[in-house]
């Protein structure tokens, strides 16, 4: 049971949820404090578990048709495991959020509230956000900025219009970022029935969506203090990872996982500029 949460909550992107907050929380408040590594953990661990363990238990039938889950990408439970993965998914989440609570303001709380919804409206019964074309990408962005925006309100950040820039490029690479994984997807969601942007859109049209998105966050960033405009370089690879596929045929449009590979790993690797940059401005302030 161990081993078959650990693959539900997709370890390969736990950083995705974890650094943003760390980030925020830490250049806001200006100190690492217990709150930190709360937070820190809660994003890291138990928030990717019920995130994807509530995805794997209601898309257990769309993924018996997708041949890229049963791994790194998605675990496929057996129907016995699923009441335990629910189970498990609240027992990790509840005392984080409890405490969490207890410490934040109303607007933080509020944030988080927010957040925890869109995790559970992506891929529950009655709202299944997932299903829902254009408001599937808005919603996975959430899952991502959301852990940002609670730890910048969490230690009390001033929004001002560079701040909001960020926010918005950052809003916009998730879209985008979603956008192109579900082109991997159209043919098994369709034979699932299951609509997304990619389903409505088609291949080729939800590459060149998610390439203009991509060039947007970019120019977003010029609008943001320094080294922020320097940082909009950054989307420069994610760009040249999506255009080869501008013109991809919806019947190939599985041939877009060779890119979302890719895309995985330079997560990692513009991670490590951003943090440059991130240590840039906090020397600079």
């Amino acid at each position: 049971m161990i081993r078959e949460l650990f693959m539900t909550s997709r370890p390969v992107s736990w950083v995705n949820t974890a650094y943003p907050f760390a980030a925020a929380y830490l250049l806001t408040a200006g100190r690492i404090d217990w709150i930190w590594v709360v937070g820190t953990f809660f994003f890291l661990v138990p928030y990717n578990l019920a995130m994807y363990g509530v995805n794997d238990v209601f898309d257990h039938e769309s993924d018996l048709l997708n041949p890229r889950k049963g791994g790194a990408e998605g675990a496929v439970l057996e129907r016995t495991r699923h009441r335990g993965i629910l189970v498990a998914c609240a027992v990790a989440t509840t005392p984080f959020l409890l405490v969490l609570g207890v410490a934040g303001s109303w607007p933080a709380n509020l944030v988080l509230l927010v957040s925890m919804f869109a995790l559970l409206a992506y891929s529950a019964p009655g709202l299944r956000f997932k299903e829902r074309p254009f408001l599937d990408s808005l919603t996975s962005s959430t899952h991502f900025v959301s852990p940002a925006v609670y730890g910048l309100v969490l230690a009390g950040a001033h929004f001002n219009g560079p701040l909001l820039a960020l926010l918005v490029a950052f809003f916009l690479w998730g879209m985008a970022s979603h956008a192109f994984g579900a082109v991997q997807d159209i043919v098994p969601d369709r034979a699932a029935s299951l609509g997304s942007i990619g389903t409505v859109l088609g291949a080729k049209w939800t590459v060149r969506g998610a390439a203009l998105a991509y060039l947007a966050s970019g120019l977003l960033l010029l609008f943001t203090t320094w080294p922020g405009p320097l940082a909009g370089l950054l989307a420069l690879p994610y760009l040249v990872n999506v255009l080869p596929f501008a013109n991809l045929a919806d019947a190939e449009s599985e041939r877009a996982h060779a890119g979302w590979v890719r895309f995985l790993w330079l997560n990692y690797v513009t991670g490590f500029f951003v943090t440059m940059a991130l240590i840039w401005y906090a020397l600079e302030r």
